[in-house]
């Protein structure tokens, strides 16, 4: 699997698995099978209600911890430095982990500023590896950078050739945040079968033998992001 380099120096696998909208028997069943098929990054969240099943999967899977990338992420009510703390440690425990790989905030709502420092803490204690953003845009971000002594290692935003990011990746280098890397929910658009019938895709995926989500895909690793398709 490639990997790309995050500006902590920490490696992330260039495509991981999500969970998103998935049951817990749903991730029972499914995400064994990703493992199996090669994937070692996964992708939860305290909003998907799901990490109790993850953390079971990860700890009956026989791949050992350190081979596997494994992020989640903090909804908005979890915020305040107080709060913060504790709903990093009750994360941890629901999946039964020592630490995860990535703890990203997941809305850009409520008091982000606050609870960073928490997330810098956690990095110290062991508890998290790297800490990154989800859907922030670049002004809320600026207010984090604030008061950071510890920069987002991730930016985690939707990205498909439909809504490619160009614009964002030239703020964030303007701000001097170009080393964040950007990780893509959504590549193939949701399943958009508009994109997916793009005659530039359909014409790669006939010369190189691949599938049209296959050239997509490849086209947003190549622009340096990390993606998750789904099953």
């Amino acid at each position: 699997m490639q990997t790309v380099t995050m500006n902590d120096g920490n490696q992330i696998p260039a495509m991981g698995y999500g969970v998103f909208m998935m049951s817990s028997d749903e991730v029972r069943e499914h995400l064994p099978q990703a493992l199996e098929a090669g994937y070692r990054h996964i992708d939860t969240a305290n909003a998907y209600f799901n990490e109790v099943s993850v953390g079971e999967v990860i700890r009956s899977c026989g791949i050992p911890r350190e081979e596997l990338f494994v992020t989640t992420k903090l909804f908005p009510q979890s915020y305040p430095y107080d709060q913060c703390k504790k709903d990093i440690d009750a994360t941890l425990e629901r999946l039964g982990l020592d630490y995860v790989d990535l703890f990203l905030f997941h809305q850009p709502y409520g008091e982000y500023a606050s609870g960073w420092k928490a997330m810098e803490e956690a990095v110290a204690e062991g508890k998290v590896r790297s800490i990154g953003l989800s859907n922030f845009p670049v002004h809320k971000i600026a207010e984090i950078m604030e008061v950071a002594t510890v920069k987002p290692a991730v930016l985690q935003v939707e990205i498909n050739p439909y809504w490619n990011q160009h614009a964002l990746k030239d703020e964030l280098a303007k701000m001097g945040l170009g080393d964040i890397t950007l990780e893509g929910w959504y590549p193939l658009g949701h399943g958009d079968e508009g994109l997916l019938a793009e005659p530039v895709f359909t014409e790669l995926a006939r010369k190189y033998g691949k599938a049209p989500a296959q050239i997509i895909l490849r086209w947003s690793v190549q622009e340096g992001n990390v993606v998750f398709p789904k099953t």
